[in-house]
C-alpha cells in the first residue's frame, strides 16, 4: 500500500513526483572555515511545477480529494502565496476545480499582480476577503461563512501553506530521504508544516532547523499542534531560528539580494528570495556564530525557484 505521499502506481500520474531529490555538497568557505559541510537537498526538482514542500505537501491531499469523490478543492493564501499558485497548477494538473481565498478585499478591484494572474490562468477562481474575517478563518462559523460567500461549500479544504497531518506524511518522507547523510537539515518555514513533518522523518541524532519568512514568533506553537494532530504528540528533535526574517514576508533588502546572486554565481544554483535566500543567509551567518559544531554535515532544503 501506497504511504501518503507516495506517488501512484502508474507512471503516468500527474502527482508523480521525482523523488528522492537530489542531494548535493557544495563548497563554500564560508562554511568550510568553520569545519561546517553545507550540502543542498535539491526539492526545488522534485516536481517540474510543484517543487519541493509544495508538492510534498498538496499531493497527499490532492490524492485524498480525488478518493473521496471530491470535484473542487479550496485553500486560503495572500495576494503573493506560493501555496495559492501551487495549489492552482495542482488543481489543473488532475482536472480539479479550485477556489482560492484571498486576504484583502481591498484588492478585488486593483489589477492582479503576476501572482494572481498565475492562478487564474491555472483555473483558480478568486474571492477576496476582508482581513479581519481572514484571521478568523479558523472558527468554524467564520469559515462556513467564507467558504458559502466563495462558493465553495462541499469542497475539499486544503489550510492556508497546505499544512494539515497529510502534508506532514509528505514531510516526513524529505526527512526519511536525509537519514544517514545529514547531521542537521535546515528549512525555511512559512506555516510550519514542513518542518513538523521533516523532524518527524529524520532518524535518531538528526535534528531539523527552521528558519520562520514571518515576524512574530507564533511558529513554535503551530508546529507542536501539527504534530500533536499528526502524530498524537511531539516527533524529532527541531529548533527555530526566529532572526533572520529580514522584516517580514516577502522582503528582500538589498544585503539578502546580494547575498542570494552571489549564492547563484558561486554554485549554479537558482536561490528563490521568500524563502531559500533567508534560509541560506541564515545558516551561513549561524555558521558563524559557532552554532553548529566542526564536522557538522548541514543539509539546506531548496524548496523552490525563482
Amino acid at each position: 500500500m501506497n504511504r501518503p505521499g507516495d506517488p501512484d502506481d502508474h507512471p503516468d500520474d500527474p502527482l508523480r513526483e521525482r523523488a528522492p531529490s537530489p542531494l548535493a555538497e557544495v563548497c563554500d568557505e564560508r562554511f568550510e572555515r568553520y569545519g561546517v559541510r553545507l550540502l543542498l537537498k535539491r526539492d526545488d526538482l522534485v516536481h517540474p511545477e510543484l517543487p519541493g514542500n509544495k508538492w510534498r505537501k498538496l499531493a497527499p491531499n490532492l490524492r485524498a480529494a480525488r478518493a473521496g469523490g471530491y470535484g473542487s478543492l479550496v485553500t486560503f493564501g495572500g495576494a503573493y502565496s506560493n501555496h495559492l499558485r501551487a495549489t492552482a497548477a495542482a488543481g489543473r494538473l488532475v482536472g480539479m476545480a479550485t477556489v482560492g481565498i484571498v486576504r484583502g478585499d481591498e484588492l478585488a478591484d486593483r489589477p492582479l499582480n503576476p501572482s494572481l494572474a498565475r492562478c487564474v490562468a491555472d483555473g483558480m477562481r478568486l474571492r477576496f476577503v476582508t482581513r479581519s474575517a481572514y484571521r478568523r478563518k479558523a472558527e468554524p462559523e467564520v469559515l462556513a461563512g467564507l467558504l458559502a460567500g466563495a462558493g465553495a461549500v462541499g469542497a475539499y479544504v486544503v489550510p492556508e501553506g497546505g499544512s494539515n497531518a497529510l502534508a506532514l506524511a509528505g514531510c516526513a518522507e524529505l526527512g526519511r530521504e536525509l537519514r544517514g547523510p545529514a547531521d542537521v537539515a535546515a528549512v525555511a518555514c512559512g506555516t510550519g508544516g514542513t518542518l513538523a513533518g521533516l523532524a518527524a522523518g529524520l532518524g535518531p541524532g538528526q535534528r531539523a532547523l527552521g528558519v520562520p519568512v514571518l515576524r512574530g514568533g507564533f511558529l513554535g506553537a503551530e508546529i507542536r499542534s501539527l504534530q500533536v494532530a499528526a502524530y498524537g504528540g511531539p516527533r524529532g528533535a527541531w529548533s527555530l531560528a526566529e532572526d533572520f526574517h529580514h522584516g517580514g514576508y516577502a522582503k528582500v533588502p538589498a544585503g539578502l539580494e546580494a547575498f542570494a546572486a552571489d549564492f547563484e554565481e558561486r554554485h549554479g544554483v537558482p536561490v528563490e528570495r521568500v524563502y531559500v535566500a533567508k534560509l541560506l543567509w541564515a545558516l551561513a551567518e549561524l555558521a558563524s556564530r559557532g552554532a553548529f559544531a566542526p564536522g557538522t554535515r548541514l543539509a539546506a532544503v531548496i524548496t523552490g525557484h525563482p
